[in-house]
């Protein structure tokens, strides 16, 4: 049997068991964060989909207004001149050779890879580490460019990827505690907006099925989908 600490269960004894607004919410989660570093303020979605089936799966980028807080670390597969250019376009890592040896030994170095359409051939030989770490380059996510400059510079400017898991769930991370909840909110109505935005065309019926937020090591926080669009939420 899992023991759930005492500080956790005073923050659960704070959180009613019903949806909250999205300023009630995200209040609710800041003042909840207690830890001892700055935790992220993160999305949990549930959607009304089956990934298994290709009209149903969900992969996309969006940019974060307020950004993500975090100092997002870009590299770059890629060949020639062009690792120069990533470099000098703010990549924090890029090359080829190099870069495939350190990934294949387990070293990930950064959060968000990048990768021309020359390498693609070998960003395939590469699945099985990259699939499992989400960090697999995709033209659907934009991670997969031949523009690295704006690439790079949308991605450290809090542009994020995120996917539907294979049991439809979504996992972002949308800020930090740190944010001021108006922040946290532009930054959680323009993903919720993408999420709509970018359902599959195998979706039917109620899309959402639920909507939580929490902090790093904060409770779950159950929002009201309908505070944030006209649909009601049922």
């Amino acid at each position: 049997m899992v023991k759930v600490s005492k500080r956790i269960t005073e923050l659960q004894s704070k959180v009613e068991d019903r949806e909250y607004k999205a300023v009630e919410g995200l209040e609710l989660l800041r003042n909840s964060a207690n830890a001892k570093f700055v935790e992220t303020a993160e999305v949990h979605i549930s959607l009304a989909i089956d990934p298994k089936y290709a009209d149903q799966q969900l992969r996309t980028t969006v940019k974060l207004p307020k950004g993500t807080g975090k100092d997002i670390r870009v590299a770059v597969l890629t060949k020639g001149d062009l690792i120069q250019e990533a470099l000098s376009a703010g990549a924090d890592i890029a090359g080829y050779d190099d870069l495939i040896a350190s990934m294949n030994d387990g070293v990930f170095d950064f959060d968000c890879l990048l990768a021309t359409p020359d390498v693609m051939p070998s960003i395939a030989k590469l699945g099985r580490v990259l699939g499992p770490k989400g960090l697999m380059p995709s033209p659907k996510a934009g991670t997969v460019t031949t523009n690295l400059k704006e690439s790079i510079e949308e991605f450290k400017a809090g542009k994020v990827e995120y996917r539907a898991d294979r049991n439809g769930n979504v996992h972002v991370g949308f800020g930090n505690v740190t944010f001021t909840t108006e922040d946290l909110l532009e930054n959680l109505t323009v993903l919720q907006e993408s999420i709509d935005k970018n359902r599959p065309s195998g979706a039917k019926g109620r899309y959402w099925k639920s909507f939580h937020i929490c902090s790093t090591m904060g409770p779950s926080v159950k929002l009201d989908i309908s505070d944030f669009r006209d649909k009601v939420f049922s």
